[in-house]
């Protein structure tokens, strides 16, 4: 839930000049377990959206190159998924532990190269070897049905790996969900091909030289480049029979189509949302602002798909919890995402700003109330860059687009409710359903919003958290399929039924 993928995109692309390298230097795809640059030589710029200034580049992945690498992801399947689920666990079990050597690594490149703060980042490495330690002990559950069909026939079933896998990784957090979305698909006995963020594509090839250290060359394969041609080359491979992707609904129509147009591809997709989080008139009002503010990730600038980005408060509780909420999301520190006493970095992109700003252009314009924010934060370290400060509109209605559109970024719309049917027809008046929460004290009161809610992901008395085991994911235009899951496990295999007759 987030906005990149397979897309024209319209980012800087040069021919190589070592004038251009930043801070961080040219960072080349990870192809058969070498590092290699574009096969035409063309470069995208990486940005630092705090200053706007070029701190690295990568090469963009050719149709040519992605050929490159599914030849090497076919070469290296075969004799990955003929190991034992023991032997794979292990591995993936040394390649979480190399994720953590390197976190000292990670983070300053990647809160340079997104804007999240580092203090929040301080848990993507963990939290991505977690999901590999996690989908390493599902080995043994990788099982199907034996049925009695007959009487003197065997009839049962065996799910085997598609062979290779594409992953699309989104711009918000592009370690994390590039290393936690390793796990499902190699475990099941599959190689994969990673497409980095075209607008934070760095850390990619960290992960290129970390795999480097545990996993045979060829076994995993990352690419660099925009949606068009490196991501679109992906999708249409005629090789490439299973594809996970995370990102804006737009972009998942896009690889719906281009793979419709090639083959019956399975499309694994986890999309937008516009969250409500439902203030019931007996919850404390303390809490629920503390919780309001905690669930709108300003950390990463509101960009995340599960943000609470709808607070529906009952009339009886709305002046006061407002309040509070604009008493703490106007103090939150907006600074470097380098410095750890930063609470807010800049958005993640240039496009991205200007969306967002679309955004408190139409706010005024359907005039919802702004209660803090909606500009840049004044002082010179902040004349360039793609910075806007934490913000809140209150008075917001259900015809604004503030209350209706994903906006990706740190603007909390504040709505208003009397009756419970009212709040859930609310809550389900948009194309989105991938996270909504209640908060109350009266368990039926709770599950009848529970019950009613059109989501994949419904919280009751918490908000903005993933418990591992459970499936997340979207319904309606926010997503098919789910996540962090034996079904995530399962997803990346096929089912054949066999029926043996002696």
């Amino acid at each position: 839930p987030n906005v990149t993928g397979v897309q024209t995109c319209a980012l800087p692309i040069s021919s190589p000049s070592p004038s251009m390298s930043g801070n961080f230097g040219d960072r080349l795809m990870y192809i058969d377990g070498q590092f290699v640059p574009g096969s035409d030589g063309q470069w995208i710029d990486s940005v630092n959206p705090g200053t706007e200034e070029v701190h690295g580049r990568v090469p963009v992945g050719t149709i040519s190159d992605v050929n490159r690498a599914v030849n090497a992801a076919e070469a290296a399947q075969p004799s990955w998924a003929a190991l034992s689920v023991w032997e794979r666990r292990d591995v993936l079990r040394k390649l979480g532990a190399a994720m953590r050597a390197r976190a000292a690594e990670v983070l300053p490149l990647e809160a340079a190269d997104t804007g999240n703060t580092i203090g929040s980042l301080g848990r993507d490495v963990e939290v991505a070897a977690n999901y590999l330690d996690f989908f390493s002990g599902l080995g043994t559950e990788i099982k199907s049905d034996s049925v009695p069909a007959s009487k003197d026939g065997m009839h049962f079933s065996v799910r085997e790996p598609y062979g290779i896998v594409a992953r699309i990784v989104p711009f918000n957090h592009p370690f994390l969900f590039a290393a936690a979305h390793l796990a499902a698909p190699l475990m099941a006995g599959n190689a994969v091909i990673l497409k980095t963020p075209e607008t934070s594509p760095l850390s990619g090839s960290l992960m290129g030289e970390i795999c480097r250290e545990v996993l045979p060359p060829g076994l995993v394969n990352i690419v660099h480049g925009p949606g068009l041609p490196t991501g679109d080359a992906l999708v249409r491979h005629p090789k490439i029979w299973r594809i996970g992707f995370t990102g804006s609904v737009q972009t998942g129509l896009a690889i719906q189509r281009s793979a419709a147009e090639v083959a019956v591809k399975h499309v694994s997709l986890e999309l937008g949302g516009k969250n409500a989080m439902i203030v019931c008139a007996d919850a404390d009002p303390a809490t629920v602002a503390a919780e309001a503010v905690r669930g709108m990730n300003f950390a990463w600038a509101g960009q995340s798909c599960g943000s609470n980005s709808r607070l529906l408060l009952h009339e009886s509780l709305y002046d006061d919890v407002v309040a509070r909420i604009v008493a703490q999301v106007s103090t939150i520190r907006v600074g470097d995402a380098l410095d750890p006493a930063s609470q807010m970095g800049p958005v993640n992109s240039a496009a991205h700003y200007r969306r967002i700003l679309s955004f408190v252009e139409s706010a005024r314009h359907d005039g919802a109330k702004l209660l803090t924010g909606g500009e840049r934060p004044p002082g010179g370290d902040f004349r360039r860059g793609y910075w806007i400060q934490p913000t809140v509109y209150g008075d917001v209605t259900m015809n604004m687009r503030v209350a209706r559109e994903e906006i990706f970024g740190p603007i909390l719309s504040v709505l208003k409710w009397r009756t419970q049917e009212e709040a859930i027809a609310m809550a389900n008046a948009t194309e989105y359903g991938l996270v909504s929460g209640v908060w109350t004290h009266d368990l039926k009161v709770a599950m009848n919003f529970v019950r009613s809610l059109q989501s994949g992901f419904v919280y009751v008395n918490t908000t903005a958290r993933h418990f591992v085991g459970t499936p997340f994911g979207g319904w309606k235009n926010s997503g098919l399929g789910r996540e962090e899951c034996l079904g995530e496990l399962l997803s990346y295999t096929q089912n054949k039924a066999i029926h043996i007759f002696v």
